[in-house]
């Protein structure tokens, strides 16, 4: 069988190749002339996997190859990027055109200012530098501190590639573009929340060195309040000893930073006496039939089609004193367990179990928990959309959302579900912990495209 190369293709993908024999050379031999007037013109972003391979730019990534259009590259002896020694290959010189790969140690704002966003090209008589944007890789928003904060609190977005993030813009089109502190590694920024943010929540737009970034359609989803105690949903209740009551829900400002809002649930009430070492200690429910109605409230904004690992359980948790070693919260999308389940549609929240050691979990104030769909265990070994849990639910005798407070032993096999002899024998234990606005959102991330 005959291939054959287009040709609009040919000189990068080769260029690609030659730069993997020649990683090892930080310069090249190009003696064809005594070093001619060097002259740039327009800088280019070859990228096969695009609609348009060849594409002026005014920027590019660590990685990228770009071909640079000018005069008087024959004889070339040096290119610096930002101040880097960068490797190039004579095949793909000609006096008019050369191609090079900025190579992944090129530095970027830990580059000299005085190099920074330059390309500098040499001959034996010659050089000419041209003002060219550098840029690491692409940011990216794995996770925000608190996605349903107060206004005026301060938030952190964690990530990758988040330098110098220059605009935030929150759902509504509000912008932020002062107060920001930013990492220099580019691992998070801070930001101030700003009023006027949409109830319909979505995605944050950050603006960085690096360029732009989405985050999931997730920050101040108030259409995906399941219950927040202070009159969106409503709570069940019955007799019950582990039962926390309407009369249990605390409504007292606490938390550093990111303070309470109003109502919020104690899942150790203090009527209750310090929790021994048993399965579903304390409970708390949303209404449940005839009350919650999830397909009406939520497939407006997150359709029933859409993959559950694409769609989540958020609340926020405040933790105020060290907890480890026991006591756990179990997740119940129906009430329909009796506790200890590693199985069905639940899901066991131990957040001080962190790579398979306990490591005490403290929050100075409220902070947001994400829980995709797809992590209760019934949705965990095979792709299912939300549709799923939504006729799991509708077909229950008792459709309340709940969660319990237990405290029973922990198996590692159970959490990892794979074999393992680690275990970790329940305490009694007195640990408060607070959570506050049940609700469901969806993971969906815009993509931010470098160019139109």
């Amino acid at each position: 069988m005959k291939y054959i190369l287009n040709k609009k293709y040919s000189a990068p993908i080769a260029f690609l190749i030659m730069m993997v024999f020649s990683i090892l050379f930080t310069a090249c031999d190009n003696s064809d002339s005594s070093g001619k007037t060097i002259t740039i013109s327009r800088v280019f972003l070859e990228d096969v996997n695009s609609s348009v391979p060849d594409r002026e730019v005014t920027f590019a990534r660590l990685g990228q190859a770009i071909r640079v259009e000018g005069s008087g590259f024959t004889g070339l002896k040096r290119v610096y990027i930002n101040g880097y020694s960068t490797y190039f290959n004579v095949v793909f010189v000609s006096d008019n055109s050369m191609l090079i790969n900025i190579s992944a140690d090129t530095p970027t704002i830990d580059a000299d200012p005085s190099v920074r966003n330059t390309i500098r090209f040499v001959n034996d008589s010659n050089e000419a530098i041209f003002s060219f944007e550098i840029r690491s890789s692409k940011p990216v928003i794995d996770r925000i501190s608190n996605t349903m904060p107060n206004p005026g609190e301060t938030i952190t977005v964690e990530g990758s590639g988040l330098t110098e993030v220059s605009k935030v813009v929150f759902p509504g089109n509000v912008e932020v573009t002062s107060g920001i502190t930013s990492d220099p590694d580019g691992e998070f920024f801070t930001v101030t929340v700003p009023s006027g943010i949409s109830d319909n929540g979505g995605s944050i737009f950050v603006q960085s060195s690096n360029g732009g970034a989405y985050s999931p359609a997730y920050f101040n989803f108030k259409k995906g309040i399941l219950i927040n105690f202070d009159g969106q949903g409503s709570q069940g209740s019955w007799d019950r000893a582990t039962m926390i009551l309407p009369t249990d829900i605390e409504s007292a400002t606490i938390g550093t930073g990111n303070t309470s809002q109003g109502k919020y649930v104690p899942h150790h009430p203090s009527r209750m006496p310090a929790f021994d070492t048993k399965v579903r200690q304390s409970e708390v429910w949303t209404a449940g039939t005839g009350s919650d109605n999830w397909r009406t409230q939520l497939t407006p904004y997150i359709p029933a089609n859409t993959p559950l690992d694409k769609v989540a359980l958020q609340f926020e948790i405040y933790v105020p004193d060290a907890w480890k070693d026991s006591g756990y919260l179990k997740m119940c999308m129906v009430n329909n367990f009796n506790g200890g389940e590693w199985a069905g549609a639940v899901y066991n929240y131990i957040p001080w179990l962190v790579d398979g050691k306990s490591v005490a979990f403290q929050t100075t104030g409220w902070t947001t928990i994400t829980i995709p769909l797809n992590k209760f265990y019934a949705w965990s070994k095979e792709a299912f959309t939300f549709e799923t849990v939504l006729a799991y639910r509708e077909a229950a005798t008792y459709q309340n959302f709940g969660i319990y407070f237990e405290n029973s032993d922990v198996k590692l096999k159970d959490v990892l579900g794979t074999a393992s002899e680690v275990e970790f024998p329940a305490k009694a234990t007195s640990v408060k912990v607070y959570t506050d606005n049940w609700r469901i959102v969806s993971l969906d991330t815009p993509v931010y495209n470098d160019f139109p």
